[in-house]
């Protein structure tokens, strides 16, 4: 892997965390007025069109990447993708981006701790470590204790453990099926679930937020795109740290575009989280060396 590949990889990692973080900004303003399941919905109709085209376009098109011996584990994965998607735009609206975000990064933390119980890996008391002091970090965060807890707060935090749990089955899926084919039933299998239990919620919406609408599908594709991109020109080793921008984004997106306000609280606690997930990255890189 060449040097200038590896720069590459990260200004695409910076690129695809500044869209899905404005996607992440479109779904909490859409969510605030209508049904969470409307918009997850209409979003996985544009993003199974996506994952169809993207299909087609490779060797044994659509039929090759819905081609899978392991179907149960497939739609486990796309349904808990779905599931956890609602719950993150969910947490936007009752905690804003910066609350939800600062939560939510605890995931790679989350994936470390469950490695073991679910793929049978081996996990350090060095990780062990780090896994305890992200959680004090969440606890810094949440403040139990120090005001009246919201039952809220734990939204983020059940959406985090189950991006864990995909994120695991994932790799266990991928011990006998290609990238191609997990990433067509995530799509698909998002979409048909989404539709069943979306339905029920359709209402029209105003022409503006169709427009909204429209730039959300669009840059959630374009930001999957990207982020395909940068693991094809760089080691996800050297671009994984700057996945954490995305919390910088919400940051700034929340501040500017809804009025929130970062706490020091908050500050603190998420420095935690990111510190002890670098480190599970590290340790991780050094055990794979």
């Amino acid at each position: 892997m060449s040097r200038s590949d590896t720069r590459l990889g990260i200004w695409l990692m910076v690129l695809t965390t500044f869209i899905f973080g404005v996607q992440d900004a479109l779904s909490r303003h859409l969510a605030e007025t209508y049904n969470v399941l409307l918009i997850v919905m209409i979003r996985y109709w544009f993003f199974a069109a996506f994952v169809i085209a993207l299909s087609a376009r490779k060797s044994g098109g659509v039929r090759a990447a819905a081609r899978t011996c392991q179907p149960v584990l497939q739609i486990v994965r796309g349904l808990l993708l779905a599931a956890q998607i609602c719950m993150t735009v969910l947490a936007f609206t009752y905690l804003g981006l910066i609350e939800t975000h600062a939560v939510f990064i605890s995931y790679p933390l989350l994936i470390a701790a469950l490695s073991g119980p679910v793929l049978g890996e081996a996990v350090g008391w060095r990780r062990w470590l780090a896994i305890v002091a992200g959680f004090l970090g969440i606890l810094i965060i949440l403040r139990p204790g120090f005001a009246v807890f919201s039952p809220y707060a734990l939204i983020p935090l059940a959406s985090a453990g189950m991006f864990a749990l995909y994120g695991l089955l994932t790799r266990l899926a991928a011990r006998q099926d290609s990238a191609t084919v997990s990433f067509f039933w995530t799509g698909v299998i998002g979409a048909i679930g989404m539709t069943v239990v979306g339905a029920w919620y359709w209402e029209p919406m105003s022409r503006p937020d169709y427009g909204l609408m429209a730039v959300l599908c669009l840059s959630g594709a374009f930001g999957h795109e990207l982020l395909i991109k940068c693991y094809e020109v760089a080691e996800a080793g050297a671009v994984q740290p700057f996945a954490y921008l995305q919390l910088v984004w919400g940051a700034v997106l929340g501040i500017l575009v809804f009025g929130e306000r970062l706490g020091g609280h908050v500050v603190l606690g998420a420095a935690i989280i990111v510190g002890a997930g670098l480190f599970t990255l590290w340790r991780e890189r050094g055990r794979a060396a």
